[in-house]
């Protein structure tokens, strides 16, 4: 269950000065405009930002309590709240920071055998070799819009390529290595894959799962328990960031921003034209859904039925044991989980401080193979 919140009143901040991870991502963009523009300090915080070096590191130091929270893949939380593959630890998911915005490209070699071939399957067959694909955490969103995009293709993504970890930043060297034949991750690592000649970007993942929530704001749950007022504050203050950044006219000078050594240390040109959503890629005509950060509060409600479809993927590809009692049962417990998980009550307490609408909590969606989500 979630934790119980007080009623919503201006209430005095348990902690003020909080150590806030991200990686190196465009979608970043909502923690570092927090921290330029000081939006905590409305809000009674003071933002240390920790850029760190992978979704692992993140996982680690939210759980050593070296962050206090972080920018994190959606799947990340539910892996370490599930136990798949490390340490099993209560987490919190505080609210979602993006939607869209990630990719999937091919090596320039087998981008052209695709061309040529119709087909990923039959591209595949001409490495001569089982092809190796790139995603940046095992429970993570990447793997799992790279392995729904892959069996949509008629690929099996456990049987018909190898699956490794590289931290986003580390994918084009890879690539330019030739020990990688593709990657699935965010910007703007596509857009200096085909800068450098070395990729191109082949699909988006707004065609996958149109408005897919990605990135969270996550915590340990214990965090929540123990500063309620803290944590609620820092959705207040994140959402104003969000809303910040997503104006179409602040694009550009937060691509400016991260494009600095501390933040992607990036030149400004690869981040900003598919941040601001100018282009998607040389493949795409017209540009793909671009990510987004509020569109009027509707990216961040962190929907329990969203956290549900991560659980259903994790025994779809046999990270999570299909429990025995009929899937009635399982359909129940998972929509526990997802709902200890998804702190909505918290949210909606500070969304209601901030004056940003709260959208419902059900919706259906489509996903490109034409199964429905509810």
């Amino acid at each position: 269950m979630e934790t119980e919140m007080l009623p919503v009143a201006e209430t005095a901040l348990e902690k003020t000065h909080l150590r806030v991870g991200f990686v190196a991502l465009s979608d970043a963009a909502p923690l570092i405009a927090a921290k330029v523009l000081e939006f905590g300090h409305r809000h009674g915080l003071t933002l240390e930002l920790c850029r760190q070096p992978s979704w692992a590191a993140v996982r680690d130091k939210l759980l050593a309590g070296e962050l206090d929270a972080a920018h994190a893949l959606y799947g990340l939380v539910y892996g370490v709240q599930l136990g798949i593959g490390g340490p099993q630890a209560d987490m919190a998911v505080l609210m979602v920071l993006n939607r869209n915005g990630q990719a999937i490209t091919l090596s320039t070699r087998l981008a052209r055998a695709l061309d040529e071939a119709g087909n990923l399957k039959t591209a595949l067959a001409t490495l001569g070799r089982p092809a190796v694909f790139a995603q940046t955490f095992p429970t993570g969103t990447h793997a799992m819009w790279l392995y729904y995009w892959l069996a949509a293709q008629g690929v099996h993504p456990l049987e018909d390529i190898e699956s490794v970890v590289i931290p986003p930043p580390r994918m084009v060297d890879a690539l330019e290595r030739d020990t990688l034949d593709g990657f699935c991750a965010g910007e703007p690592w596509h857009a200096v894959a085909e800068a450098r000649g070395v990729g191109e970007t082949v699909a988006a993942t707004s065609e996958i799962w149109p408005g897919h929530p990605e990135k969270v704001l996550a915590c340990r749950r214990d965090f929540v328990a123990q500063y309620p007022n803290t944590a609620r504050a820092l959705i207040q203050t994140m959402l104003e960031a969000c809303r910040w950044v997503d104006a179409p006219s602040h694009r550009e000078e937060i691509a400016r921003w991260l494009a600095k050594p501390e933040a992607l240390d990036v030149p400004f040109e690869l981040i900003a034209a598919r941040l601001a959503g100018r282009e998607g890629g040389k493949r795409f005509p017209q540009p793909p859904l671009t990510v987004s950060f509020f569109d009027g509060g509707t990216v961040n409600y962190p929907r329990v039925s969203e956290g549900r479809w991560f659980i259903e993927q994790y025994r779809r590809w046999h990270l999570l044991r299909t429990r025995s009692g009929g899937e009635g049962n399982e359909t129940a417990s998972d929509a526990a989980i997802a709902a200890a998980i998804n702190q909505t009550a918290l949210y909606r307490d500070a969304a209601t401080l901030s004056e940003v609408p709260i959208p419902g909590d059900t919706q259906t969606v489509f996903l490109c193979d034409g199964a429905a989500w509810r």
